[in-house]
């Protein structure tokens, strides 16, 4: 059976600790990221949501700017380029990771999905047909979402803290890998980053994997409950700091039944 590999970065010291994951839990984590994101229908694979000055492609919904465009949130899907690059994955000719999104404005990308044009399609058709690269690179972002967070905190008790929690979703008792754990921190990170890029933040306060990891409430004998209460609590407390025109309110139901899949 194929499986992944990755190595762990933790506390600043490289040692081996290997993280296995076969094709059918890959497969599974893929399916559930791609319903909550996008319903599961190839209609959203390339998308430009309302009131968003970006589109979002791909299972995971990456951003992706226009030209000359600058946003708060990451940019993730030349990352994604970059990790299909690295792995030799045929891409359209005019696609690396430096390409703009194609389109400068929302009304000029809808008129070319209406029409199906030659580019739209050959962007379509790429991420139709690697959905599977596009979950290992969510995989791979999870687990360099931990050394990179922990290189941000200062405060070697606190730092302990985070990996401790991390870990703790990952893997159960026994060592084994925890396939709920496992999807959640993909999940998430995927959907609302590593809580480490200062521009990601409200007045100061972020919403990413760092943020639901610090304020779990480890004393909840159910961790995906914990990590989902705490991730809740974390995006209401982005949605009051959120600019009023940015209406972010419209998200809170969505995000809210995303979370209840970390533990229903």
């Amino acid at each position: 059976m194929r499986r992944f590999l990755w190595l762990f970065l933790l506390a600043g010291t490289l040692f081996a600790q290997e993280l296995h994951i076969t094709q059918k839990q890959a497969d599974y984590i893929a399916k559930k990221v791609w319903l909550n994101e996008g319903m599961g229908k190839d209609k959203y694979l390339i998308w430009w949501n309302k009131g968003e000055d970006f589109a979002s492609l791909g299972i995971g919904h990456f951003i992706w700017f226009p030209k000359d465009h600058t946003e708060r949130f990451r940019e993730v899907f030349p990352m994604v380029v970059a990790f299909m690059e690295k792995k030799h994955v045929k891409m359209p000719r005019w696609l690396n990771p430096n390409t703009d999104f194609p389109w400068q404005t929302k009304k000029e990308f809808f008129a070319a999905k209406k029409a199906k044009t030659k580019k739209y399609m050959e962007l379509f058709n790429f991420l139709k047909q690697t959905r599977s690269v596009q979950a290992e690179f969510m995989a791979d972002r999870m687990i360099k979402a931990l050394p990179q967070i922990l290189d941000t905190i200062d405060d070697l008790k606190k730092a302990a803290m985070i990996k401790h929690r991390f870990n703790h979703l990952l893997y159960k008792k026994d060592g084994s890998i925890d396939e709920r754990g496992l999807y959640i921190l993909i999940d998430y990170t995927n959907f609302k980053g590593e809580g480490t890029l200062k521009s990601e933040r409200y007045h100061g306060q972020g919403w990413g994997l760092l943020q639901v990891l610090e304020h779990m409430d480890m004393k909840n004998p159910n961790k995906y409950k914990a990590f989902a209460d705490s991730a809740k609590a974390m995006l209401d407390r982005r949605i009051k700091n959120s600019p009023p025109e940015r209406g972010e309110e419209r998200w809170r139901s969505g995000w809210g039944w995303r979370l209840k899949t970390y533990w229903k």
